[in-house]
Protein backbone atom coordinates (compact mmCIF):
# COMPACT_ATOMS: atom_id res chain seq x y z
CA UNK A 1 0.00 0.00 0.00
CA UNK A 2 1.36 3.41 -1.09
CA UNK A 3 1.53 6.00 1.45
CA UNK A 4 -0.31 8.73 1.51
CA UNK A 5 1.02 12.39 -0.12
CA UNK A 6 0.38 14.99 2.53
CA UNK A 7 0.61 18.69 1.65
CA UNK A 8 0.58 21.75 4.11
CA UNK A 9 -0.76 25.02 3.43
CA UNK A 10 -0.15 27.40 6.03
CA UNK A 11 -2.63 30.04 5.65
CA UNK A 12 -5.00 33.59 7.07
CA UNK A 13 -4.12 36.15 9.57
CA UNK A 14 -3.62 33.31 12.15
CA UNK A 15 -0.92 31.02 10.16
CA UNK A 16 -2.92 28.00 10.13
CA UNK A 17 -1.82 24.67 9.06
CA UNK A 18 -4.37 23.15 7.03
CA UNK A 19 -3.49 19.69 5.42
CA UNK A 20 -4.60 17.71 2.21
CA UNK A 21 -4.17 14.19 2.96
CA UNK A 22 -4.27 12.15 -0.25
CA UNK A 23 -4.73 8.76 -1.71
CA UNK A 24 -2.15 8.75 -4.63
CA UNK A 25 -3.55 5.31 -5.81
CA UNK A 26 -7.20 6.57 -6.07
CA UNK A 27 -6.24 10.26 -6.18
CA UNK A 28 -9.00 10.47 -3.11
CA UNK A 29 -8.06 12.79 -0.45
CA UNK A 30 -9.29 14.90 2.69
CA UNK A 31 -8.76 18.60 4.19
CA UNK A 32 -8.06 18.95 6.99
CA UNK A 33 -8.55 21.86 9.30
CA UNK A 34 -9.51 24.59 6.60
CA UNK A 35 -8.61 27.99 7.75
CA UNK A 36 -9.31 30.90 6.06
CA UNK A 37 -8.01 30.83 2.56
CA UNK A 38 -9.50 27.99 1.02
CA UNK A 39 -8.77 29.08 -2.84
CA UNK A 40 -5.52 28.29 -1.45
CA UNK A 41 -6.52 24.80 -0.63
CA UNK A 42 -9.21 24.07 -3.34
CA UNK A 43 -6.24 25.31 -5.98
CA UNK A 44 -4.08 23.16 -4.72
CA UNK A 45 -6.22 20.17 -4.82
CA UNK A 46 -7.34 20.83 -8.52
CA UNK A 47 -3.62 21.24 -9.55
CA UNK A 48 -3.08 18.02 -8.20
CA UNK A 49 -6.03 16.53 -9.55
CA UNK A 50 -7.50 14.95 -6.43
CA UNK A 51 -10.24 14.70 -5.54
CA UNK A 52 -12.10 16.00 -2.25
CA UNK A 53 -14.02 13.74 0.06
CA UNK A 54 -14.54 14.77 3.18
CA UNK A 55 -13.09 17.40 5.93
CA UNK A 56 -11.41 15.99 9.43
CA UNK A 57 -11.16 18.88 11.83
CA UNK A 58 -8.74 18.06 14.74
CA UNK A 59 -10.73 20.63 16.94
CA UNK A 60 -12.99 23.37 16.35
CA UNK A 61 -11.26 26.60 16.97
CA UNK A 62 -11.75 29.41 14.58
CA UNK A 63 -8.85 29.35 13.04
CA UNK A 64 -9.22 25.97 11.99
CA UNK A 65 -12.68 25.51 11.11
CA UNK A 66 -13.09 29.32 9.26
CA UNK A 67 -13.27 28.12 5.84
CA UNK A 68 -15.32 24.72 6.61
CA UNK A 69 -19.10 26.68 5.20
CA UNK A 70 -17.42 27.46 1.97
CA UNK A 71 -15.35 24.33 1.09
CA UNK A 72 -18.96 22.45 2.26
CA UNK A 73 -20.75 24.69 -0.31
CA UNK A 74 -18.70 24.71 -3.15
CA UNK A 75 -17.44 20.57 -2.87
CA UNK A 76 -20.31 19.26 -0.87
CA UNK A 77 -18.68 17.02 1.01
CA UNK A 78 -19.64 15.85 4.70
CA UNK A 79 -17.73 17.29 8.01
CA UNK A 80 -16.03 15.12 10.90
CA UNK A 81 -16.08 16.42 14.41
CA UNK A 82 -15.77 14.63 17.31
CA UNK A 83 -19.12 15.18 19.93
CA UNK A 84 -17.17 17.44 22.74
CA UNK A 85 -16.31 20.53 20.07
CA UNK A 86 -19.55 20.39 19.15
CA UNK A 87 -20.45 23.89 21.60
CA UNK A 88 -17.58 25.18 20.11
CA UNK A 89 -18.27 24.36 16.40
CA UNK A 90 -21.61 25.54 17.04
CA UNK A 91 -20.65 29.12 18.24
CA UNK A 92 -17.77 29.92 16.21
CA UNK A 93 -18.88 33.22 14.69
CA UNK A 94 -18.90 34.19 18.37
CA UNK A 95 -15.17 33.37 18.59
CA UNK A 96 -14.50 35.46 15.14
CA UNK A 97 -16.37 37.96 17.18
CA UNK A 98 -14.84 38.25 20.29
CA UNK A 99 -11.44 38.52 18.13
CA UNK A 100 -13.00 41.39 16.20
CA UNK A 101 -13.41 39.18 12.76
CA UNK A 102 -16.15 37.53 10.60
CA UNK A 103 -16.89 33.89 10.28
CA UNK A 104 -19.45 32.05 8.48
CA UNK A 105 -21.13 29.56 10.91
CA UNK A 106 -20.28 26.02 9.18
CA UNK A 107 -22.97 23.49 8.45
CA UNK A 108 -23.42 21.16 11.21
CA UNK A 109 -21.05 18.11 11.40
CA UNK A 110 -22.28 14.78 9.58
CA UNK A 111 -20.12 12.48 11.65
CA UNK A 112 -18.48 12.46 15.20
CA UNK A 113 -15.28 11.31 15.47
CA UNK A 114 -14.50 8.94 18.36
CA UNK A 115 -11.41 7.68 20.08
CA UNK A 116 -10.05 4.62 18.70
CA UNK A 117 -11.89 4.74 15.46
CA UNK A 118 -10.69 4.74 12.20
CA UNK A 119 -10.75 6.53 9.14
CA UNK A 120 -9.95 6.05 5.81
CA UNK A 121 -9.04 8.16 2.61
CA UNK A 122 -8.85 5.28 -0.66
CA UNK A 123 -6.47 2.61 0.65
CA UNK A 124 -4.90 5.27 3.50
CA UNK A 125 -6.07 4.75 7.14
CA UNK A 126 -5.13 6.89 10.24
CA UNK A 127 -6.49 5.83 13.64
CA UNK A 128 -8.40 8.87 15.74
CA UNK A 129 -6.56 9.28 18.75
CA UNK A 130 -8.64 11.81 21.15
CA UNK A 131 -6.28 14.50 23.22
CA UNK A 132 -8.11 16.77 25.01
CA UNK A 133 -6.78 19.95 27.40
CA UNK A 134 -6.56 22.76 24.39
CA UNK A 135 -10.05 22.07 23.28
CA UNK A 136 -12.46 19.45 24.92
CA UNK A 137 -12.87 17.65 21.66
CA UNK A 138 -9.08 17.71 20.44
CA UNK A 139 -8.09 14.61 18.63
CA UNK A 140 -4.70 14.11 16.44
CA UNK A 141 -5.07 11.79 13.32
CA UNK A 142 -2.39 8.61 13.64
CA UNK A 143 -0.69 6.54 10.61
CA UNK A 144 1.46 5.80 8.30
CA UNK A 145 4.29 7.53 10.40
CA UNK A 146 2.16 10.61 11.00
CA UNK A 147 0.89 12.53 13.56
CA UNK A 148 -1.79 15.02 12.60
CA UNK A 149 -2.30 16.76 16.13
CA UNK A 150 -3.57 20.16 15.45
CA UNK A 151 -2.68 22.30 18.47
CA UNK A 152 -2.03 19.94 21.21
CA UNK A 153 1.44 19.78 20.08
CA UNK A 154 4.34 22.18 19.10
CA UNK A 155 7.81 22.13 18.33
CA UNK A 156 8.85 22.91 20.94
CA UNK A 157 5.90 23.79 22.64
CA UNK A 158 2.33 22.70 23.66
CA UNK A 159 -1.21 23.91 22.72
CA UNK A 160 -2.56 27.20 24.83
CA UNK A 161 -4.81 26.08 27.52
CA UNK A 162 -6.50 29.76 28.80
CA UNK A 163 -9.44 29.53 25.71
CA UNK A 164 -12.91 28.27 27.06
CA UNK A 165 -12.63 24.35 27.22
CA UNK A 166 -8.48 24.74 27.95
CA UNK A 167 -7.06 22.67 31.03
CA UNK A 168 -3.18 22.26 31.46
CA UNK A 169 -3.21 18.50 33.41
CA UNK A 170 -5.73 17.25 30.89
CA UNK A 171 -3.47 18.40 27.90
CA UNK A 172 -0.35 16.94 29.36
CA UNK A 173 -1.86 14.18 30.67
CA UNK A 174 -3.34 13.52 26.74
CA UNK A 175 0.03 14.28 24.79
CA UNK A 176 1.60 11.30 27.53
CA UNK A 177 -0.90 8.85 26.78
CA UNK A 178 -1.81 9.72 23.18
CA UNK A 179 1.32 11.27 21.68
CA UNK A 180 4.60 10.04 23.54
CA UNK A 181 3.04 6.39 23.55
CA UNK A 182 3.84 6.33 19.73
CA UNK A 183 7.45 5.78 18.53
CA UNK A 184 10.29 8.21 17.93
CA UNK A 185 10.62 8.70 14.27
CA UNK A 186 6.69 9.49 14.20
CA UNK A 187 6.29 12.61 12.20
CA UNK A 188 4.08 15.19 14.17
CA UNK A 189 2.23 18.13 12.00
CA UNK A 190 0.98 20.24 14.22
CA UNK A 191 -1.67 23.13 13.62
CA UNK A 192 0.64 26.03 13.30
CA UNK A 193 4.41 26.26 12.92
CA UNK A 194 7.05 23.40 11.74
CA UNK A 195 6.65 19.80 11.86
CA UNK A 196 8.25 17.75 14.74
CA UNK A 197 8.70 14.11 15.80
CA UNK A 198 7.49 12.43 18.94
CA UNK A 199 11.44 11.85 19.67
CA UNK A 200 12.53 15.46 19.43
CA UNK A 201 9.46 16.56 21.81
CA UNK A 202 10.23 13.57 24.62
CA UNK A 203 13.99 14.85 24.79
CA UNK A 204 13.48 18.22 24.29
CA UNK A 205 10.34 19.90 24.53
CA UNK A 206 10.08 21.96 27.92
CA UNK A 207 6.72 21.45 29.08
CA UNK A 208 7.37 17.50 28.75
CA UNK A 209 10.98 17.19 30.25
CA UNK A 210 9.32 19.59 32.97
CA UNK A 211 11.84 22.45 32.67
CA UNK A 212 8.21 24.46 32.24
CA UNK A 213 5.38 23.80 34.14
CA UNK A 214 1.90 24.47 32.18
CA UNK A 215 -0.64 26.12 34.61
Amino acid sequence: MAAPEIVCLTNGSFAENCYLIADPESAEAVVVDPGEEVEVFLNRAAHEEWDLREIWLTHAHLDHVAGVAEVVRRWGIPVALHPDDRELYDHVASQAQWLGVRVETPPPPDRALAAGALVTIGRCQFEVRHVPGHSPGSVAFVGHGVALVGDALFQGSVGRVDLPGGDGPTLLSSIRDELMSLPDETRVLPGHGPETTIGQERRTNPFLTGAFPLV
